[in-house]
């Protein structure tokens, strides 16, 4: 299996989850789930299906982050001489050509991809245009609404 990339921030954050998962809303779901059958009649028991419920999504989500865990490849940007190219985990400011708009984008791993802190997934057609591209280039790539076209203003890996 390919292993997927992710920076050393998405890394600890997903440890972190896994941690707090584990130690913290695992036991609290148990105790939850032990104080709901001391009620009695089970069948008609919301709060001991809501509880059982909220369980089986806990140890979803710590068996999908192991799983997560288990094939990765954290890259850690600032370890790496990249010569001023665009690689995973750069953080690139870019102007829109045609409106003049700046933008910045961190290229980050699927699972740390959030639009609204400017984090794009590698594998977005916008993350696969600028990687390798340098400071000046101006790449073009296909969007939703149509052609764009951006400058490369600064490349940076922090």
């Amino acid at each position: 299996m390919n292993k997927v990339p992710v920076t050393v921030r998405g890394h600890e954050l997903m440890q972190e989850e896994l941690k707090r998962l584990k130690s913290n809303d695992r036991p609290t779901v148990i105790t939850a789930i032990a104080e709901a059958r001391a009620h009695g009649d089970l069948k008609e028991n919301a709060e001991y299906h809501a509880a059982k419920e909220q369980q089986g999504f806990i140890e979803g989500r710590i068996k999908n982050l192991e799983g997560k865990l288990s094939n990765l490849q954290v890259i850690d940007v600032t370890a790496i001489d990249a010569k001023g190219k665009i690689i995973f985990g750069s953080t690139v400011d870019l102007i829109d050509e045609d409106t003049g708009k700046e933008f910045a984008y961190k290229i980050v791993g699927e699972d740390e991809a959030d639009i609204k802190i400017g984090f794009i997934s590698c594998s977005s057609p916008i993350a696969r245009a600028l990687i390798g591209k340098n400071e000046g280039d101006i790449v073009n790539f296909s969007a939703p609404g149509g052609e764009k076209q951006f400058e490369v203003v600064e490349v940076r890996y922090e």
